[in-house]
């Protein structure tokens, strides 16, 4: 078995520096090197997982092909990377102590006193391990800031196991903050120092510092950070601010950060093949053509609650050479009287979302659509809107609505299944009342597709895909036949009959889904139905 090399990266001085950028950007030139390289983010925190944690709390939660609900960063990674990553590749403490806890109820540990060291930090490097198996290189993102009292078993098992495998097999990178002080216009180092002292008073030595600055650094403040931080002068990288975090790869190509790499793990100059990558970042910050999306959200104070779906635009627009603005629509504050917001628009996107609020905006933003044949995609809540809206305008069903938002409702056009089979074939009960964990339709389905539909050409014909779910409301089918009567086709369904996907005939573009398909796009490999979205929606445009 290959002997994997771990790179740890950490964070100093604030939070939101960037480390799961810098920790994609790193991995992606190991890969375009020609290694094989896997990925881990650590959270500190004691929640399980981000599922139940309200977008406004902690950004989006991403949701991996084997139902793993896990942090926005691994789906920088699956970006970057063009990779499906797993649960093994993002854990937190909640976890950590869960599993230690669980083993101390089944006397694993032969009535031990159960500690941090060694119990938990044990599980902490296992985990690492595990992650890293059949990988060259294992980079491994420590979430939250050096200092933080959460993080303190993570950084005693990084140095155990730099302790264990020696420095030849584990190197540490350190993000840190150099403040630009505006009033004399002069880039601060002590903070960094002050950082790297911390880590080296836990026993951590960082052999490569990266610097996050908002201008270059001099050559002088450059060796008196390598001096001052006790690292090579060739190891101080400057992380500038870029024009698109795609950039950042090249970026850190030419500060040279696989010099030391190569270094200091004693292996040959690594030669990353980045010529692609480098004309689609070209594209994505000088393209030839714009379009307009009206993005109709309620979670807008966080921009971050839609990180992938704001992506996966960028990913369409970087494969059709387009810049794809965003134009954000808060969907509480759209009716009637507001709609003119849509007017300059050229395609309309509903995104998921979870609750009451907002909802009759969307409802309208949909309506107004379908009657002025703009593109339009509506992912998860939004293909359960627009389902809604059909059967409210076209079917006459005045009272339609959801289960999720009026549980009395007369005409449930969607409802919740409360016997379920899940992703690994174990029946669910789902009621209103469920706790909000676990009770989802989460992971990769399979979707068969109806021949010659929207659906159908965006996929490349393929009748058979797979995509990832997040919800718990289904399309009730009961109403399949007087929605078909009456224009709205159902395109897509699953394997045991739910629906999956509508769309509406004599329609430039208007389709809605009920997975997520933002989570398996990537730069290199854009999503079939938002790139074909984006196509319309700029078709829509020259007309």
């Amino acid at each position: 078995m290959k002997q994997t090399k771990y790179i740890f990266v950490t964070g100093g001085v604030l939070s939101s520096l960037g480390k799961g950028i810098s920790s994609s950007s790193i991995a992606t030139l190991l890969k375009h090197s020609g290694y094989d390289v896997s990925i881990v983010k650590i959270d500190p925190y004691i929640n399980v997982d981000p599922g139940t944690m309200s977008p406004l709390e902690h950004g989006e939660v991403f949701v991996t092909f084997d139902g793993a609900e896990t942090d926005l960063d691994i789906g920088h990674y699956e970006r970057f990377l063009n990779t499906n990553f797993s649960k093994q590749n993002n854990f937190t403490t909640g976890q950590i102590y869960l599993s230690v806890i669980e083993n101390e109820r089944q006397g694993k540990y032969l009535g031990k006193t159960i500690q941090i060291v060694p119990h938990i930090v044990d599980e902490i490097k296992h985990r690492i391990k595990n992650a890293g198996k059949n990988s060259d290189f294992l980079v491994v993102e420590l979430g939250g800031t050096v200092g933080d009292i959460e993080g303190m078993p993570y950084l005693e098992a990084m140095r155990q196991m730099k302790h264990e495998l020696g420095s030849d097999c584990v190197i540490s990178i350190h993000v840190t903050l150099i403040p630009l002080i505006r009033a004399i216009g002069e880039l601060k180092t002590k903070p960094t120092q002050h950082s790297v002292q911390e880590l080296r008073r836990i026993g951590i030595s960082p052999q490569i510092v990266l610097a996050r600055c908002e201008k270059p650094l001099s050559k002088e403040l450059k060796k008196k950070l390598a001096l001052s931080c006790d690292v090579d002068d060739d190891s101080v990288i400057v992380a500038e601010d870029a024009e698109s975090i795609y950039k950042c790869p090249i970026n850190f190509l030419k500060e040279g950060i696989l010099t030391p790499i190569a270094r200091r793990f004693k292996i040959d100059e690594l030669k990353p093949k980045m010529d692609e990558w480098d004309m689609l970042v070209k594209k994505i910050i000088s393209p030839k053509n714009s379009i307009t999306i009206g993005f109709v959200g309620k979670y807008l104070s966080l921009k971050e609650s839609y990180k992938s779906l704001t992506e996966a635009l960028t990913h369409a627009g970087a494969n059709t050479d387009t810049r794809v603005n965003i134009k954000w629509i808060d969907s509480e504050n759209l009716d009637n009287n507001t709609l003119y917001d849509l007017e300059d628009v050229d395609g309309i996107l509903i995104p998921g979302g979870f609750g009451e609020r907002g909802i009759e905006g969307k409802i309208q933003a949909i309506k107004y659509a379908r009657e002025n044949k703009i593109p339009f995609l509506g992912i998860c809540l939004g293909m359960q809107l627009c389902i809604v809206e059909f059967a409210r305008n076209i079917l006459n069903i005045k009272d339609a609505n959801s289960t999720e938002f009026d549980p009395e409702t007369k005409n449930p056009l969607i409802y919740l299944i409360e016997d379920f089979i899940d992703q690994q074939g174990n029946e669910q009960i789902r009621t209103h009342q469920s706790p909000m964990g676990g009770t989802m339709r989460l992971g990769e389905y399979e979707c068969k597709i109806k021949k010659d539909s929207q659906l159908a050409k965006a996929y490349n014909n393929n009748l058979t895909i797979k995509e990832r779910h997040r919800h718990r409301y289904e399309a009730n089918p009961k109403y399949r036949s007087s929605l078909e009567e009456n224009g709205m086709i159902v395109n897509g369904e699953s394997s045991n009959g739910l629906i999956e996907a509508v769309e509406i005939k004599n329609h430039p573009f208007f389709v809605g889904v009920q997975f997520h398909p933002e989570f398996t796009s990537r730069l290199q490999s854009p999503n079939p139905i938002i790139l074909e979205f984006v196509k319309k929606s700029l078709e829509s445009k020259e007309k």
